[in-house]
């Protein structure tokens, strides 16, 4: 039997390869590739218009097979960055003397579980630990659902938060491959960019509240009418799918005190913007000025190495800790505790949210400045290290332009510098780098955006 010739996907990834051009790339690419696909199956997607062999990292920086070097401006999950010697060492270590489950007593996971929950607020006192951001989301509402008795979930218009089948079903970012569950409702992201020229109201903190509660009291109604209820909203405080949205600081807070009015609880998924990496506190929300009854954190976590765990309010748990059994046998396991420990030490040792803040704040304000007179530039958005360049096929329009990012993400690639893209359309450029980005690294990704840019007057 002759292997099935490689297709097209119906539902591509944003800045996904399309595999009806593997005849245009070398032939040691395209021999992997079919080697690939061969043995993975068509389910899994490669990044770029011509894919990476990645074999090394180290800091900000990945390496292919033959030696070449390229900033990594997109990969958070190595969040101190790659290959740091302090979570290699502390995971090496432990792996040596013993990795075991929770149902023993360890005073490692004690450690860490109380300094991870001092950069919580007070109201927040339980930790739980799982292996991935999907199955700490997946637990999440789980608990939600236990404790307001009710199914419903609300969600923005491009969310993603996982790929367990419960998890999938409220990511809409997955693509009409994956149908959201029939208790699930979308709103719209918080793009007051749009919102506001479309209304043609002001584009202030007030109009994008206002437009975000209407829109929450109508999904709210519609689930009430399907004898449904709420059980929770869940949102990445930075909206990274949707588009990244940061601003301006407070537009949760309608959402929430709804949702609570509802009987519903707030989850803030943390999986992306958590960890400093927003730059001004441990946790996105934080911004908001607002505290969830649910947080969820996962892949930056321990640098790679698989730990997440969801954050609770002592109160949520109590009937059902009582009630039902949890156990997970990797979940908090004493290896991935103690890359977490070091990715939770480094990141206060080397003051990276600081960093975060002084170098991302530098990208954001060079961005601008070089964007200012391009018309396909709608707006240049984000905090910290999480930021995004929305495309436009021109200023008066807003109309999304994913041709335009896919073009200049590929430049980039190109140019030995990756980032990637997202929004509903794919033409938000995304920048979301590990937190040891200096200045200088900073400089070069500008050089790189600024050559990227000409190509677009």
């Amino acid at each position: 039997m002759g292997t099935s010739p490689i297709r097209k996907p119906s539902n591509p990834m944003v800045n996904g390869f399309d595999p009806s051009r593997l005849d245009e790339l070398p032939d040691q690419m395209q021999k992997s590739i079919r080697r690939r696909d061969k043995s993975l199956g068509p389910g899994y997607r490669l990044f770029y218009d011509e894919p990476l062999e990645i074999v090394r990292g180290k800091g900000v920086t990945l390496f292919d097979r033959d030696g070449n070097e390229y900033l990594d401006v997109y990969n958070n999950v190595p969040s101190v960055g790659h290959g740091h010697p302090r979570v290699i060492e502390a995971v090496h270590q432990q792996m040596q003397t013993l990795n075991t489950n929770t149902r023993y007593v360890q005073e490692s996971i004690l450690d860490y579980s109380e300094q991870l929950l001092s950069t919580f607020p007070a109201e927040l006192g339980h930790v739980m630990f799982t292996c991935t951001g999907s199955e700490a989301n997946d637990l999440a509402m789980r608990v939600a659902k236990y404790v307001s008795g009710q199914q419903g979930i609300i969600v923005t218009a491009g969310a993603y938060h996982g790929l367990t089948a419960e998890v999938s079903s409220f990511s809409p970012s997955l693509g009409k491959g994956v149908p959201l569950g029939p208790n699930v409702r979308v709103i719209d992201a918080p793009d007051a960019l749009r919102y506001t020229s479309d209304q043609g109201s002001s584009s202030d903190q007030g109009s994008l509240q206002d437009h975000l509660r209407d829109q929450v009291r109508a999904a709210i109604a519609d689930l009430h009418r399907h004898g449904i209820g709420v059980a929770a909203f869940i949102a990445d405080s930075i909206f990274s799918s949707d588009g990244v949205f940061a601003g301006p600081a407070g537009f949760l807070r309608p959402i929430v005190e709804e949702i609570h009015a509802a009987g519903g609880l707030y989850i803030a998924d943390e999986v992306q913007p958590g960890f400093g990496r927003t730059g001004e506190e441990w946790w996105g929300f934080q911004r908001h000025g607002i505290v969830p009854d649910i947080v969820t954190i996962g892949k930056p976590m321990g640098n790679g190495i698989p730990v997440a765990a969801a954050i609770f309010k002592p109160e949520l748990l109590q009937e059902f800790g009582k009630n039902i059994r949890y156990f997970n046998t990797f979940g908090g396991n004493s290896v991935a505790i103690a890359a977490a420990q070091a990715v939770l030490d480094v990141i206060r040792d080397e003051s990276l949210i600081e960093n975060a803040l002084k170098v991302g704040g530098k990208i954001l304000t060079g961005l601008k400045d070089l964007t200012q007179n391009l018309e396909q530039v709608a707006e240049v958005r984000g905090s910290g290290f999480f930021i995004g360049v929305d495309l436009v096929t021109d200023r008066s329009t807003l109309t999304p332009n994913g041709e335009a990012a896919a073009s200049i993400v590929n430049a980039l690639r190109q140019d030995r510098i990756l980032i990637s893209a997202c929004g509903a359309q794919g033409n938000v450029l995304k920048l979301r780098p590990p937190m040891p980005f200096s200045s200088d690294d900073a400089d070069r990704l500008l050089e790189g955006l600024g050559r990227a840019f000409k190509a677009l007057r």
